[in-house]
């Protein structure tokens, strides 16, 4: 018998703890993005780092729409080009280095940030 409760069951956290090592900066492309579930206690994080113009940001994986988190397929959260953060549910587009919200269901809003930081190579939690 499995005693783990279905996905939309589990207890969700909105923040980490600092010093989280995520990953090597040079495992997302500039510009890339990469979602990540973390487990904090008996809850879970849903974050994800978008790499632009060598930056690195990260933002809380929830669309200020309807809450839904913004990748339908696994990792990616840009358009194509990189230009654009795409929710794959209702079509809101972010600027990727601001979160704002530019055009969709949810205009003007802002994706929540994720406090994150590269250094010596390896993204962590700030």
């Amino acid at each position: 018998m499995n005693d783990t409760p279905p996905p939309s069951e589990r207890k969700r956290v909105w923040s980490t703890p600092p010093g989280v090592a995520l990953c090597a900066e040079a495992d997302i492309a500039d510009p890339g993005s990469r979602g990540f579930v973390l487990q904090i206690g008996e809850a879970f994080f849903h974050g994800f780092v978008v790499r632009k113009a060598g930056q690195v940001i990260g933002y809380v994986d929830r669309c200020p729409h309807q809450g839904f988190p913004l990748a339908i397929e696994l990792d990616h959260y840009l358009v194509p080009d990189g230009s654009l953060i795409l929710c794959g549910w209702h079509g809101a587009v972010f600027e990727p280095l601001s979160g704002a919200c530019v055009g969709g269901p949810c205009a003007g809003a802002r994706l929540t940030p994720w406090p994150v930081a590269a250094t010596g190579g390896i993204i962590r939690t700030a």
